[in-house]
């Protein structure tokens, strides 16, 4: 099998060193050449990519080349898979959109709601000039993309790049609630097979088959409605993750049929969400002072002791599935993976353009979609509301049309208040003068 050239765009990021270890884990399916981080923060990469050295050292000393560069010729020449992690306005930003939104009593969350809208505003123009620069150095290189927010930045790759098939948008929150699935359930995640369908942080779950063929979504459902389900191990480390697994459970024993996304929880109970959350100190807040510290003094660690052994590093959910992925692609292996793709008939009753989340099987030709079939009314309902605002968010982008940004702002179930919306999106464009286009 050929050894790979694979660039992470994002290489200061705190995932990265949890992804680059998940690498070193699977090296015997994924046999790499080179791995090249890129980023526009030097200073952060570059200790990320000293950590690389150390750790490929010592993990996986097969691989040859290891860079890391601000030069997008370096960072995208003669690749075979680049993966899309960028955050545009970094966390400072994530900051900002979450404080704005709860000072005027919307849901201050990083995809969900006005902070979502911000987030994606400032994400296009980055995210395109990346993949146009990809583009122009390896046109045939795979690239993956699961930065967020997704569904936004799915929707513009589809306008911006149609018929490029080797552009992938996927997300791992669907996973990582198998994992807490697959706790109950006494079961591996990779014995499971999920039927579901939606936008991405807006779907559920509508059947889980064994490896017997036996549907065991029932069960959890029965275990939802009677306790809490269990977070997985990464989540019972932060109590978040544990409200958010908690939360649903209560979405659902109050509505039955499939069982939610977690996302879910910041469009049904909007006005929870917000009571519950603190305008002065966010979840970026709780990110800059848990994760990312954690991350960086784990480095310093590394650093000192020139050895990843004995340090706090863990794979994780994030890293498995971009890798199970990626050798799905290469060993032409035909797994199922839930990947955002346009419609075209897969949910029978959304139009046939909408960046849909649905299963896929992807191989070396890339995805092919499974048929959901029609949806009842409630879910299409939903789905078709939260379906407009992504595009009129879309639509602001490309059209620096204030009018649009707006009527986006307005439609989004976390607010629908007008007043409100107009407060939000009066303060949002002063914090993103930087970062947006001018909206007329």
């Amino acid at each position: 099998m050929k050894k790979l050239d694979i660039t992470i765009v994002g290489g200061g990021s705190t995932y990265t060193p949890a992804l680059l270890k998940t690498i070193c884990d699977y090296q015997d399916q994924l046999p790499i050449r080179s791995i090249t981080l890129y980023d526009i923060d030097e200073e952060r990469q570059a200790k990320v990519g000293r950590f690389a050295e150390i750790l490929f050292k010592e993990q996986y000393p097969e691989v040859e080349e290891i860079h890391y560069t601000t030069d997008q010729e370096k960072a995208f020449a003669n690749k075979d898979f680049v993966l899309m992690q960028i955050r545009s306005g970094g966390l400072k930003m994530r900051v900002e959109d979450e404080q704005i939104s709860l000072k005027h009593g919307a849901v201050g969350q990083e995809t969900c709601g006005p902070g979502g809208f911000a987030y994606g505003m400032r994400t296009l123009q980055q995210f395109i000039d990346l993949v146009k620069g990809v583009r122009h150095y390896s046109k045939e290189a795979w690239i993956i993309n699961y930065s967020n927010p997704a569904a936004i930045v799915a929707e513009a790759t589809k306008r911006e790049f149609p018929e490029d098939k080797r552009l992938i948008n996927i997300c791992d929150m669907p996973i990582a609630i198998m994992d807490a699935f697959s706790s109950v359930l006494d079961k591996d995640r990779s014995q499971l097979s999920p039927r579901y369908f939606g936008l991405n942080h807006f779907g559920w779950f509508t059947a889980l088959y064994d490896e017997t063929g036996k549907d065991r979504l029932p069960e959890i459902h029965s275990f939802l409605k009677d306790k809490e389900i269990l977070p997985s191990e990464e989540a019972m480390l932060d109590e978040s993750w544990q409200d958010t697994f908690k939360q649903l459970a209560t979405m659902t024993r109050d509505l039955d049929g499939y069982i939610p996304n977690t996302y879910l929880q910041y469009y049904l109970y909007p006005a929870q969400m917000v009571e519950k959350s603190d305008p002065t100190y966010t979840r970026a807040n709780e990110v800059i002072n848990g994760r990312e510290k954690d991350v960086f003094t784990m480095l310093d660690d590394v650093f000192e002791r020139q050895t990843v052994e004995g340090s706090s590093l863990v794979s994780g959910v994030h890293g498995d599935y971009i890798i199970d992925l990626m050798a799905s692609i290469i060993q032409n292996e035909n797994q199922m993976f839930l990947v955002m793709v346009e419609n075209k008939g897969a949910i029978e009753n959304l139009p046939s353009d909408a960046m849909v989340e649905v299963p896929c099987l992807v191989n070396a030709n890339g995805i092919e979609p499974l048929r959901v079939g029609p949806i009842p009314t409630f879910y299409k309902g939903l789905l078709e509301n939260q379906l407009a605002y992504e595009k009129l968010t879309v639509d602001a982008y490309y059209n620096n049309c204030y009018d649009d940004a707006l009527k986006a702002l307005v439609l989004n179930r976390t607010d629908v208040d007008t007043p409100k919306a107009k407060a939000i999106l009066h303060d949002m464009i002063e914090a993103n003068k930087d970062y947006w286009p001018k909206l007329d």
